[in-house]
């Protein structure tokens, strides 16, 4: 017996040290590629070595389990593990855009949650160690920030009540300790969701066959062929505005581009078993993948039937030196036949903001308030002041991190990356600056991106130079992040947003018809510019990518809506802008549009927030009452009130001759 015990412990410690040995090596490996730049270049064999260290690490700990429990193996180092080929297939994804590593990571999680690795952490001495309850802490944030961009809500809900009830513990347990920052991580993923689930999303913010191609004008789509076809392969992410809505470096105006940017498995895939919580509070593990954490198991919930998503670069608060060096590398690997992105949501000016001048329904706002909150918006000093005439003012602010002048960007600071296909959505109060070369005011022709293009023509989305808002508690744009933001990536719920609607109470019917028209209006305006000879060039290269035609499309549904929320003497500031322009035939003023956004208008009941009258008043064309009785004859069959509706449009134009209507 003794003989056998001997022969047992020893196994056991040889089992040990070859354990500590793989953790060792694997961990060497970790740290390279997790210090590596996520944005440059890194030799493909530093992932397949790191990656090859803890699945032959994994295995071992499988094989070995019992005789490494009997040398003192903890669950919280299996949970370490596991931890870090989750924080590894993350990385992988943020370096690659490939879901199936964002997958990966999930099962990971999941399995760490399922199977309480970190638990025993919180329990008897282990309960004491401050190092162990860090690292349940961060896996806690980790997992939330996979769970919210794989949209797994309930998950979410559930991580957000565990992870407040540690934070609350932890102060508790270890006094000596400050927690104000992990409380502050609670805050903000709570927040964080109370701004993004206050507007369910009926249908998901990636694209989706099902309902971003259109049946209609999907046969024109195929048929279409410019001159030269681009393709969306490169995307830089990045947003700045004090106070915004975040979780860790993840803003909600990112989070939504990032999603906006990249396509929704069909069918079966991506389809995960439900969370199931029993009476007594402990998870029920429904997850066969979970409970066998293959390392290799999300290979098989990838959908082949989808191009690969374009590569998508997040920065959190970068440098303008930063931001050009990760410019400057996508430039140069840029395949030929491609386009890259770059999307920027920041403020004009440092000292210019914010909430207190948004507009509300054209209500002018206290000039001694708007004073005041502009003083409290940013710090301004005389290190800030310029001019207000001078050109020196038309950036945009990323942040407030080192000096002035490495915060600011200016339109000149792109030009060198205009040598390739570059596709550019400003999102700031000072968005026109960078259309500064069609502006007669403007004498500064050196800061001028438009028109001062070193090779190809930038396609630019600039948005409106202010927000506005139907509904008062709208007014703070930090709580729904930007609104020109909104309505290219969740169109109809920036749209009831707007007019003081909110789906979650509006009629599910209604809704599901609002949707209908919001379709059928992007079917229209497909076939539109498909089977125009007049588009650009600029905008006809890239039709034929998804992603960048629904962004197009989804721009000018936000313009029209813009155009008839505000009253023609004060409409200006409020509405986006594209260079080079698109065709005349898909502006707010043709008839097609038009007819668009008064039937959505019309099915939510929402027609008296908008500007119609300047279409349909007394003073309009004849062919716009035409319109317009040519509209209710085509949705109002069978209303009681049609008659009524026509006689008091004929009334109104009884001077012109209607009767062929």
């Amino acid at each position: 017996m003794s003989a056998a015990r001997d022969t047992s412990a020893a196994a056991a410690t040889a089992a040990a040290q070859t354990f500590r040995a793989l953790v060792e090596s694997a961990d060497r490996k970790f740290v390279r590629v997790r210090d590596a730049p996520v944005h440059g270049r890194l030799p493909c064999h530093y992932f397949h070595s790191v990656f090859k260290a803890y699945t032959r690490l994994w295995k071992f700990q499988q094989e070995h389990r019992a005789r490494l429990v009997e040398a003192g193996l903890q669950r919280w180092e299996i949970g370490e593990i596991a931890s870090r080929i989750g924080q590894l297939y993350y990385a992988q994804y943020a370096r690659t855009s490939e879901a199936r590593f964002l997958l990966e990571a999930y099962v990971f999680y999941e399995a760490i949650l399922n199977r309480g690795y970190f638990q025993g952490s919180s329990k008897g001495l282990l309960g004491k160690d401050l190092s162990l309850r860090y690292k349940e802490l961060r896996f806690f944030a980790r997992f939330l920030v996979v769970s919210l961009l794989l949209n797994r809500m309930e998950m979410v809900k559930l991580l957000v009540e565990r992870f407040r009830t540690l934070v609350d513990a932890s102060k508790a347990t270890f006094r000596e300790a400050n927690f104000k920052e992990w409380k502050q991580v609670v805050q903000e993923i709570i927040r964080f969701l109370k701004s993004d689930t206050s507007f369910v999303h009926p249908r998901p913010l990636r694209y989706c066959l099902k309902y971003d191609s259109h049946q209609a004008s999907a046969p024109y789509v195929a048929r279409f062929h410019a001159k030269r076809v681009l393709k969306l392969h490169d995307v830089v992410l990045t947003s700045y505005h004090r106070n915004e809505v975040r979780f860790t470096e993840l803003t909600l105006d990112t989070y939504r581009m990032l999603q906006c940017l990249e396509w929704e498995p069909s069918g079966s895939f991506f389809q995960m078993h439900p969370i199931e919580s029993s009476n007594n509070g402990v998870l029920n593990d429904q997850t066969e993948a979970s409970g066998l954490i293959d390392i290799n198991l999300a290979m098989d919930m990838t959908d082949p039937t989808l191009p690969p998503n374009p590569k998508k670069a997040i920065l959190y608060r970068p440098t303008v030196t930063q931001l050009i060096s990760v410019l400057g590398t996508i430039c140069e690997e840029l395949p030929s036949d491609s386009i890259f992105l770059l999307y920027i949501s920041a403020p004009g000016k440092v000292g210019k903001l914010c909430n207190s001048q948004l507009d509300i329904s054209g209500v002018p706002r206290n000039s001694e308030n708007v004073k005041a909150a502009h003083q409290n918006c940013h710090p301004y000093n005389e290190s800030n002041k310029r001019d207000s005439s001078d050109g020196d003012e038309d950036y945009v602010w990323l942040g407030p991190r080192g000096g002035g002048g490495s915060n600011n960007l200016y339109p000149s600071d792109l030009i060198p990356f205009t040598r390739r296909p570059l596709f550019l959505i400003m999102d700031s109060d000072n968005s026109h600056a960078f259309k500064a070369g069609d502006d007669p005011n403007c004498s500064n022709k050196i800061k001028v991106l438009h028109g001062a293009e070193r090779g190809e023509r930038v396609a630019l989305l600039l948005s409106p130079q202010r927000p506005a808002f139907r509904h008062p508690c709208a007014a703070e744009m930090t709580d729904i992040g930007s609104q020109f933001t909104f309505f290219l990536t969740a169109p109809l719920q920036a749209f009831c947003h707007l007019t003081g609607l909110s789906p979650s109470n509006t009629d599910k019917e209604i809704f599901q018809k609002a949707d209908m028209i919001l379709s059928s209006a992007f079917s229209e305006w497909e076939i539109k510019l498909c089977t125009s000879t007049l588009l650009d060039l600029v905008w006809a290269q890239v039709l034929s990518d998804p992603f960048l035609r629904r962004l197009i499309l989804r721009f000018i549904f936000c313009r029209s809506v813009l155009f008839f929320f505000h009253p023609e003497a004060d409409r200006e500031q409020y509405l986006p802008c594209c260079l080079p322009q698109l065709p005349e035939f898909i502006s707010p003023s043709s008839k097609i549009v038009q007819s668009n956004i008064l039937q959505l208008a019309d099915s939510l009941e929402v027609t008296d927030h908008f500007h119609f009258d300047a279409l349909f008043g007394s003073d309009a064309k004849p062919e716009a009452h035409l319109l317009h009785i040519q509209y209710i004859l085509r949705i109002a069959v069978g209303e009681p009130m049609l008659s009524e509706k026509i006689d008091l449009l004929v009334a109104t134009r009884a001077d012109h001759d209607i009767s062929g209507v």
